[in-house]
C-alpha cells in the first residue's frame, strides 16, 4: 500500500464529508441569516425566534435529501470495499 493511495482515499472521504455536511448545514445558515436580518430590521431580540426556523430548515433538508445522503455513503463504502484487494496487495 502506497502513501499516495491512502492520501487519495483520505481526500475522497473528506470530499464526501464536506458535501454531505454542507447539504445539511447550508439551508439552516441561509434561514438563520434571513431571520437575523428580520430581527435586526424589526428590533425583535428573541432567541427562540431564530432557533425554530433553523431547526425546521435542517430537518426538511434531512427529510428531502436523506435518500441522497444515504446513497452517497453507500457508494463510498462500496468503493472502499472494492479497493481492499488493492490496499492489501
Amino acid at each position: 500500500m502506497s502513501p499516495e493511495m491512502m492520501v487519495d482515499i483520505f481526500r475522497e472521504a473528506l470530499g464526501a464529508i464536506v458535501i454531505m455536511v454542507s447539504v445539511i448545514v447550508v439551508p439552516g445558515l441561509i434561514v438563520g441569516l434571513v431571520v437575523a436580518v428580520f430581527q435586526a430590521a424589526t428590533s425583535i431580540n428573541e432567541q427562540t425566534l431564530s432557533f425554530l426556523p433553523r431547526l425546521l430548515a435542517t430537518l426538511f433538508a434531512l427529510m428531502f435529501l436523506g435518500h441522497w445522503l444515504i446513497q452517497t455513503m453507500m457508494d463510498f463504502f462500496i468503493e472502499m470495499v472494492r479497493r481492499i484487494p488493492m490496499i492489501i496487495g
